[in-house]
């Protein structure tokens, strides 16, 4: 039996932030060579790749990233707890998938894959890579941190740029200028105001302004300004792009640089479920069969200084990919 708290501890103590994957690549490829996996390594960039393990294929995939968010945070074992970065975002929840898939097969059942991707933290560049692989699984099992649930549905996310437009003077004399910042401010002030769709599972719509960007020395009046908005959505968004453009009120250009449409996950017997806030890679794996998500560890704890996951949660966890895995194929 495979220790997935000892390969998880294994995996955190690579650093893999995004761009940088490929040492915690080459470990992941060859820990399943060794085991008589069939590995593929999917180029992504030059150095950079997915990790494709497949048998007999025709099953289940489960599959999560190999990269993290920066800093690199040491792995450490304190109390009941293993910290680190990726500690359950998400090589826990990949070294759980390795024991599980490894258990599945010693026990005869040979119609599971691993597709382990890199760039999700950053654009998803693996996971688009990955779509044109010729997968074969009926079902993909993706991985993040549900707290040892099933996600039921998760909210999608639509990027919002804006750009207001000034005219740069001294700012000696200023009333020779205008400050593309000040209406960019006003402007900001009122986004309490938006009325955002709600959908009964997922919860209300969400919006946060991420940055803020304006202006070239505070001896100058600003020419231009620029601030960048994340919806969480939770249907179509052409409701929220309409909101959105009522409230610019033609105050500021309005671009939207990308959409992660929103999903809803079926149920298994036996497993509870809830909807989650976050986007995962799941929308762009539509070639790898029908999508869950579950994963242990929880996401408030991850991208922050201290990101763990429970040794007892990460151990089950190998179970429950089991009896999921299971349950998938005698559906």
């Amino acid at each position: 039996m495979i220790d997935a708290l000892a390969l998880a501890a294994e995996l955190v103590a690579i650093p893999s932030v995004t761009k940088d994957e490929t040492r915690v690549v080459e470990f992941v490829a060859l820990w399943l060579v060794a085991r008589g996996w069939n590995v593929t390594v999917q180029e992504v960039t030059p150095g950079r790749g997915n990790v494709w393990a497949s048998r007999k294929g025709g099953g289940v995939t489960l599959s999560t990233h190999l990269d993290t968010v920066p800093p690199f945070i040491p792995v450490r074992a304190e109390g009941d707890r293993l910290y680190g970065r990726g500690a359950c975002d998400a090589k826990g929840i990949a070294a759980a998938m390795m024991a599980a898939a490894e258990q599945l097969v010693a026990e005869g059942e040979e119609r599971v894959d691993l597709l382990f991707v890199v760039g999700e933290e950053r654009g998803s560049d693996g996971a688009r890579m990955a779509n044109q692989l010729p997968a074969t699984s009926r079902f993909l099992i993706n991985g993040e941190p549900t707290e040892s649930m099933l996600a039921s549905g998760c909210k999608g996310a639509l990027r919002v740029s804006l750009l207001t437009a000034g005219r740069e003077a001294h700012s000696a004399y200023a009333e020779l200028g205008a400050s593309a910042i000040t209406p960019m401010m006003r402007m900001l002030l009122e986004l309490d105001t938006l009325v955002l769709p709600s959908d009964p599972v997922l919860g209300p719509s969400t919006v946060n302004i991420g940055t803020i960007a304006g202006g070239t020395g505070a001896n100058i009046v600003p020419g231009a300004c620029e601030a960048e908005l994340m919806v969480r959505v939770v249907g179509e968004p052409e409701p929220v792009k309409k909101a959105i453009e009522q409230w610019v009120a033609g105050r500021a250009q309005v671009s939207y640089p990308s959409y992660t449409p929103a999903q809803r996950f079926r149920d298994v017997p036996g497993f509870p479920s809830k909807p989650f806030a976050y986007t995962t890679d799941v929308p762009l794996l539509t070639n790898w069969g029908t999508p869950l998500l579950f994963g242990p560890g929880s996401i408030t704890v991850a991208h922050t200084p201290d990101e763990y996951v429970d040794t007892a949660e990460l151990r089950a966890a190998v179970g429950h990919y089991v009896r999921l895995v299971r349950a998938l194929l005698d559906a």
